[in-house]
Parts: structure tokens; sequence; C-alpha cells
């Protein structure tokens, strides 16, 4: 006798985040928008925004993390071709980032407000997927650097400005669209370029050959990269313009060792080569190499900040989303007092980071303006690398709290957490780890006391009526007025403070009263801690339900 098998019905499995507008559902990014004189790009945000919460999109997004790229070395006839093969669903990607002009905008239309414009649209892409930001940031970043050459400059500008992905392999002459890499980091230097190897040899006609390695390579299907070599006019560092081709049409002499097999970023391509003879052209003055591509990282570690920010913000939600449907215990997650307390503060620091992130924005803004000020050029020359260390480092720990929330659901790979996980470290690494972006906050104030002077006006005119955040300012001034020598033990106390100094002051600027007080005391209270949920007493469950509500109501 057979026995009849009966299906069980599956119960209190949350359904997936599909099909919602990222913008409309983002309070604190409507908000910035609106403070940072963006509102002018809200429509272009609203349509973003819906686009990026497709279930079509966010395929994409797992598919290309899924199907990695792939190197193929020779045809099949045995010709070295190191191209590096996507999936379509990274092309995809790629479409949507250059139709926004991620990687070109506020030269493509500049106006006011267009850095914090461009920072509000990367924040929502960078929600979905980070792998295509890669290049798409490089490219960016490489447009003030590449300018300074003029007859190099004019014969690609329309090719770096272009609203189009060209994902052909060919040279830059036949491309309509181009990307541009980086190429730094050799194996006995990691950060420390200085120790660099490749050299660079004059050709006698403007051209240089280049030899050597590089351990880290991003991204080598780029149309060309900015290369540190030695160069031989000088034996220092120079910066150089290394195209994929030649200008006669042959594939330039860069060989892909391999691609990195990496522990997140993986739908995007990083390699290791060999340069046999490459061609390249200077770019910059001879020995300046390292101040040219600082220049190019400033831009690129506001986008690390930005891409940081939109994980937690992307994680975020969706704890908030799952906490709303999932029972346990008789109770939703989110009515429950503990669960409603870590949450809320994830939302502060979420809210925290996104503001601080628009506020850098505007300080991009005005390097590009005749309002460029002191306080501006702190905020670019301080503020960023401790924001670049601080936020990173935070959305760490945030992403595996919110892996947390959704407990053994969050682990396995068939939902985003997994991939956030892994995503969340690249930034913190990638453009100077911790301890570098907090050694350069501390050269950037010894070298230029001056904007550090008028970032603490900045910040006392905004705090100096809170007893607690004057505590806190005291303290830090007390930090950099002691010993130099104990400056270095105590750098990443220091870019700590800063940052949060910049985000309480912000939030009390921008955010409501009771959210900017709640930031305050549970970020400078001795009854707080690192460990989110940690939360002093006065802060109410009803109060921090509302903190969740702003921060996702779809």
């Amino acid at each position: 006798m057979t026995e009849a098998w009966q299906t069980h019905d599956v119960t209190n499995q949350v359904p997936p985040l599909t099909d919602y507008n990222l913008y409309a559902t983002d309070n604190a990014l409507q908000a910035a928008v609106a403070a940072f004189n963006a509102d002018w790009h809200a429509k272009t945000l609203h349509r973003q925004g819906a686009r990026l919460g497709e279930a079509e999109v966010q395929q994409w997004a797992q598919t290309a993390n899924r199907h990695e790229p792939e190197l193929q070395s020779f045809d099949s006839q045995g010709n070295r071709i190191d191209h590096v093969e996507f999936h379509p669903a990274w092309h995809a990607l790629m479409g949507l980032l250059r139709g926004a002009q991620l990687q070109s905008l506020p030269w493509a239309r500049p106006r006011g407000g267009v850095m914090a414009a461009r920072t509000a649209s990367y924040f929502l892409h960078a929600q979905n997927e980070a792998g295509a930001l890669c290049p798409t940031t490089m490219t960016f970043a490489s447009i003030p650097v590449l300018a300074q050459e003029p007859l190099l400059f004019a014969s690609i500008k329309d090719k770096l400005l272009a609203p189009q992905h060209d994902p052909r392999d060919m040279p830059l002459a036949q491309k309509h669209a181009i990307l541009i890499g980086m190429g730094m980091t050799e194996k006995q230097g990691g950060s420390d370029v200085r120790t660099n190897t490749t050299t660079a040899t004059e050709c006698g006609d403007g051209t240089f050959s280049l030899v050597g390695h590089k351990w880290f390579f991003s991204a080598p299907q780029c149309d060309a990269h900015l290369v540190l070599a030695r160069d031989s006019d000088s034996d220092a560092l120079s910066c150089f313009f290394v195209p994929r081709y030649t200008p006669d049409g042959r594939k330039n002499a860069v060989q892909i060792q391999r691609l990195k097999d990496k522990l997140g970023n993986r739908s995007n391509a990083s390699s290791e080569v060999e340069f046999q003879g490459a061609y390249g052209t200077r770019v910059g003055a001879p020995g300046r190499g390292i101040p040219t591509i600082i220049e190019m990282a400033t831009y690129t570690r506001l986008d690390c900040v930005i891409g940081s920010a939109a994980m937690m913000r992307a994680g975020v939600v969706q704890a908030i989303h799952h906490a709303r449907h999932r029972t346990a215990f008789g109770a939703k997650l989110i009515d429950q007092d503990l669960m409603t307390t870590v949450l809320a503060d994830l939302a502060l620091e979420s809210e925290a980071a996104t503001w601080l992130a628009m506020r850098l924005a505007q300080a991009f803004d005005a390097n590009a303006s005749d309002d460029d000020s002191p306080v501006e050029r702190a905020w670019r020359r301080i503020v960023l690398p401790a924001a670049k260390f601080w936020v990173c480092k935070r959305a760490l720990e945030l992403a595996g709290e919110c892996m947390e929330v959704w407990g053994g659901n969050g682990y396995v790979e068939t939902g985003p957490l997994a991939r956030l996980y892994r995503e969340a470290p690249v930034n913190s690494i990638w453009e100077g780890s911790g301890n570098v972006m907090c050694l350069d906050v501390l050269r950037a104030i010894g070298r230029e006391p001056d904007i550090a002077q008028h970032w603490f006006q900045w910040l006392e005119k905004r705090t100096g009526s809170h007893a607690t955040l004057r505590a806190a300012l005291a303290q830090l001034h007390g930090w950099l007025a002691a010993d130099p020598a104990t400056h270095a033990v105590r750098a990443r106390t220091i870019a700590q403070q800063i940052v949060l100094l910049s985000q309480a002051a912000l939030l009390l600027e921008h955010a409501p009263a009771e959210l900017a007080h709640g930031f305050i005391e549970s970020r400078f209270s001795s009854t707080g801690g690192r460990v989110y949920g940690v939360m002093p007493d006065t802060l109410a469950a009803g109060v921090q339900r509302a903190w969740l509500d702003r921060a996702f109501l779809a």
C-alpha cells in the first residue's frame, strides 16, 4: 500500500524585498538632496530608485556575482589576447551606471550641487551591486588628472563623458565610450608605493616603455590605466597613461598573469600583470607621480565613503523589512524591545553616514566653484580620510549585525546579506587602509593648521550649545595639543572623534531633534558602546520605533 505524501504549508518566511523605490523610501537621502542644492536631480533619483528596486535589476546583481569574470589568455590560434569575459548581467549593470553618468556627471553637466547629485545616484546604485562601481569610480577619478594633459584629454574627453557603456575590446580611437583603471600596488610595497620598481624608459619621441609588474591592477578590461613607474628622466615615480592598445592598433605589452580570487567584489575583475615594454605617455610633471595619483585617490576615497554608507543603508533596509514580517515568541521581531533597540541603533548609524557622505560631496562641489573656502578644504583634506576610516569600518560591523537579525537565513548565499557581508571589507582596504587614513588625518592637520582651525570654528558654531559635544570637542583639542609623539598611537581615536563630532553636528542641523540627540547620547555617553544595540536607558522604545519608520517605511 502506497502512502500519500502530504505537503506542508510554508509559514513565517519573509517575502523578498523587491519592486520598491530606493529613493522614495529614504527620508534622510531626500532631505540631504534638498539641503545640499541637488533638488534639481530629484526626479531622476526617483526614476533611478524605482529601477534599482525592480526584481530584474536585483537579479542582475546576483547573477553578475555568481558568474564571475573569466580570463581568456589566448585565442583559438594561440595569439595572446588577455581578454576578460563578463556575464551579460555585468554589462547590463554597467549600462545603468553609464546611463546615470556616474563616471562623469560633474564634468558632463556642471552646475551647483552636481557632486551632491552624483553622490545621491551613486548611493542608490551601490545598494544594489558594488563590483561594477569599481571601474566607474576609477574613470570618474581619472578625469581631473587627465584634464591636466590638454592634448591627450582632447582626444578622449567625449569617450570619458559618454553616457553609454561600450564593452568592445578594441583600440581607443574605435570606441565611443571608455573606462580608466589604476595600477599602483606592487608585490613588495602595498601602500608603500615608494618601493615600486616598475621602470619607464623614455623612447626619444615623448613616449615611454614600461617594464615591471603590478600586484593589483584594477580593472584589467579597462581601456587604459594610470600607472606609477620610475621615470628614466628623474629616477622618481611618475604617472603614466598606459592604453590597452598602442596607437598603431596592436595590443599593448601588458600581460595579465591571473585574476585575483577575492573574498567579495566578485563581479569585478582585479588582476596581476607584467609590463613587458608596455607603451605609455607621462601624465603630470616628471617625478610627481604620487601627488598626481593622490589627486585621483581623493575622489576614489569619496566613493569609498559613499559606497560603505550605501551598504549600511542596504543592510538596514533588509533588517527592518525582515523584522516587520518575521514572528518569534509570539510577536513580530520589530515589536520586541531589544530588537527595536538594535534596529534603531543601526538606523542611527546609517543616517549619520548618509549625511556625512552628502556633506563631503558639498565640499567637492565647492572645490569646483568660486565658493571654495578653508572650511571646505578641511572637509576634503581632514574629514574625508577620517570618514573613509570610520564609515568603512562601521559598515563591516553593521553588515554582520544585519545578518544576525535574519538569523540562519542571512548566512546563506541565496539571500542578499551574505554577499553584502563579503563586500563590506573592500572599501576599508581599497585606496588606503584604516591606519593610512588616520595618519593622513594627522598629516593634514599638521601641515595646514589654519584650515583645521576653520573646521573647528565651523563645528563649534553647531555644537557649542550642547554640553556633551563641548566636552568631546575639548577632548579632541587636548589630544591634538599633546606631545606630537603621542599622536600616532591616538590616530584612530582622533579620527573617530572627528567623524562622530561631524556627524553629530550634521544631524543637529538637518535631522529631527530626537534622532540627533539620540545619536549624541548613544555615541558620546558612557552607557553607549561599539556593539549595536547598547543604548542609554533614556532613549524610549517609542522614540526608537519612530526612527525605524523614518529609516524605511515601504
